[in-house]
């Protein structure tokens, strides 16, 4: 797809099918993440791709409750996989660092004919009890602060159509 199609097509999905997301195409989104920009090519953030449907049910309950809903809420909108984008605190551009990987994740599944979404409350997720549990388990060590979850599937309807673009988007100063 052309890069400026792809920027302009890429929408938010808020429902998906439960089909898997093939092994090979994972890995290329996921490839196409750590090549986001970085603050002096530091790389603070990490991704961990969850596929496993109990764990991913665990985030999403986790999830749900942070956000004060029930657990019969799927703030996850039925995606099969969740990549929790992480980042390390102790560099001082971590927050735009693993926000860029988000973008480039959402981009990359858009590419692949994949839905996308960014589902906020990895931070308090990550800074709770639970979440520094769950990052041990998973083998992960260190100041980590949750960015995002970038959920991906494929979509089950149509991607809803863009906004208009507000009319003082851009300022130009020449």
């Amino acid at each position: 797809m052309d890069a400026m199609e792809n920027l302009r097509t890429r929408r938010s999905i808020r429902r998906y099918k439960p089909d898997a997301v093939p092994k090979d195409v994972l890995e290329k989104i996921l490839e196409a993440g750590t090549y986001a920009p970085t603050g002096m090519g530091r790389q603070s953030p990490i991704l961990v791709a969850v596929t496993d449907r109990e764990t991913r049910d665990q985030l999403a309950a986790k999830n749900a409750e942070i956000m004060g809903r029930g657990v019969d809420t799927d703030p996850f909108y039925g995606a099969p996989v969740v990549i929790v984008v992480l980042a390390d605190r102790s560099i001082p551009t971590y927050l735009y660092d693993g926000s860029l990987v988000m973008a480039n994740l959402m981009l990359a599944a858009h590419d692949a004919g994949l839905g996308s979404c960014w589902i906020h409350r990895a931070k308090e997720e990550f800074d709770s009890a639970w979440g520094k549990q769950l990052l041990k388990k998973w083998g992960i060590a260190g100041d980590y602060e949750g960015i995002g979850h970038c959920i991906l599937g494929y979509s089950d309807g149509d991607a809803p159509q863009a906004k208009a673009r507000k009319c003082d988007y851009i300022h130009f100063v020449e």
